[in-house]
């Protein structure tokens, strides 16, 4: 039934999508706002699960090459565990703190640790991004987002 590396890979989205779409139907429900918080959550669960039955069902066949490429080297792995520990921060944080200034953070020091050394160029970014998110989000969207330790 499971051959091949992408079968493999779709079962274990399928299932993280089935658990995702859970947790998304048990979001609270915010009265008067027209478009509730669940609803991203929802459709991107929906999409995830779409994409993972068409990634079942792909009949093209892995190369040498693309097993190659899937080997981590081992210089590489402390900074895929380093990100891995930024996004559980992040994650853990993000209610506490807020949504601007935790992501403003996260997107500052992740750069950092992955080596971007344009550090005015790094602070406009981390800045602009998350601004521009809570913006569309809160005033065009009306989803709210974590406001955390700040007043608006």
């Amino acid at each position: 039934m499971v051959k091949t590396m992408n079968q493999k890979i779709s079962i274990v989205l399928m299932l993280f999508s089935i658990g995702y779409l859970y947790l998304s139907f048990n979001l609270r429900e915010y009265p008067y706002v027209p478009v509730d918080s669940d609803l991203v959550p929802k459709v991107l669960g929906f999409i995830l699960f779409g994409l993972a039955i068409l990634l079942y069902f792909d009949k093209s066949s892995e190369t040498k090459e693309q097993k190659a490429k899937r080997d981590v080297p081992k210089r590489e792995i402390p900074m895929m565990l380093g990100v891995a520990g930024m996004i559980l921060i992040y994650i853990f944080l993000f209610e506490m703190i807020g949504f601007l200034i935790m992501t403003a953070l996260f997107v500052f020091g992740c750069a950092a640790f992955l080596g971007y050394r344009r550090w005015v160029t790094n602070v406009i970014v981390s800045l602009l991004f998350p601004g521009i998110l809570y913006y569309v989000f809160n005033y065009l969207l009306q989803i709210r987002l974590p406001q955390g330790i700040l007043p608006f």
